[in-house]
């Protein structure tokens, strides 16, 4: 089975200690943080493990990602996209934006990044299905996989590497495809006029090099994002895995502290990248009057492909 790469000397040598210190969940400062970082780099007990709120940690949904012969593909090409185990996308990735690449295609758990089971603290999971994963892919002859779930390419560009898997073609984020498509469209992009805010998924840390496309993004389809404290690096969960691990009350702090913040820096709208944000949290939001919208219907409205919800 494949074992993770690890370097405890960056740990020994980090300056800043910021992996805790700027946790949402654990209060401790630099020198406490020093301290049980190393700990946890050398393989010692330390107070993290029974305070980590874990934005990746639970016992549910252990075969959901097992692999059973039910996938779907397309007219598969050098190129594909890749809708991970995730309904929702199959019918969001439709229309100008998708419409050279959306043939191509492949969905179900043979092609499922499994990443969710970080969530499980079950990495075993994921060293063990994620060789499969990649040799399926590999079957298939694809150069390019458009990945359009966020922990799928965070697991393909740097999880799989970081085991020594081999990743048989190239990773791309779905932010970066749809930037690039968006420039090939800018003569029907119409500005929106609107002020956003982006709910960051967790895992979005295992891909935090493509977090600068959300304002990219922002910036060329005429969306105001606006400045507030819960954002980027400082980004709190949805909130979904707490209510399961912990019950109402945390989940419930968390979103409202989340919430609060995007009202009050004047966010009419929550742009979200994971779908399984939007089904925790985009109720929440709408009833405060912030509508939810996935990234990719976003991009459509920009194009005039969807209409903008009224306010």
């Amino acid at each position: 089975m494949p074992k993770l790469q690890f370097d405890e000397k960056v740990c020994e040598t980090c300056p800043t200690a910021d992996c805790l210190v700027k946790c949402r969940f654990i209060d401790v400062d630099k020198d406490q943080a020093k301290a049980e970082m190393l700990r946890i780099a050398r393989g010692e007990d330390s107070i993290v493990f029974d305070s980590c709120v874990t934005c990746y940690a639970c016992t549910q949904w252990i075969n959901i990602g097992e692999p059973q012969g039910k996938y779907k593909v397309g007219q598969i090409g050098k190129k594909v996209l890749s809708f991970g185990y995730m309904p929702e996308l199959l019918d969001m990735a439709k229309g100008k934006l998708f419409e050279d690449l959306s043939p191509s295609f492949v969905f179900g758990q043979e092609f499922f990044c499994n990443v969710v089971y970080i969530h499980f603290a079950n990495t075993s999971i994921i060293k063990k299905r994620l060789p499969m994963v990649m040799e399926n892919f590999k079957k298939l002859g694809v150069e390019e996989v458009v990945c359009l779930h966020d922990e799928c390419y965070g697991s393909f560009a740097h999880l799989a590497p970081a085991y020594g898997i081999e990743v048989p073609f190239k990773p791309i984020h779905y932010f970066d495809y749809l930037y690039e498509r968006l420039q090939e469209l800018k003569e029907q992009l119409r500005p929106l006029n609107i002020k956003v805010t982006y709910q960051r998924p967790c895992s979005s840390r295992l891909s935090s090099d493509k977090h600068r496309r959300v304002r990219q993004i922002m910036e060329l389809i005429g969306a105001e994002l606006v400045e507030r404290e819960y954002q980027d690096e400082n980004a709190l969960c949805c909130g979904g895995i707490f209510a399961m691990l912990y019950g109402y009350d945390l989940a419930n702090e968390v979103q409202t502290k989340n919430i609060e913040d995007m009202i009050s820096h004047g966010a009419k709208y929550c742009v979200f990248n994971c779908p399984a944000c939007q089904n925790t949290l985009g109720d929440k939001v709408a009833k405060k009057g912030i509508i939810p919208v996935h990234m990719i219907d976003l991009c459509k409205m920009a194009i005039g492909e969807k209409p903008l919800p009224e306010e």
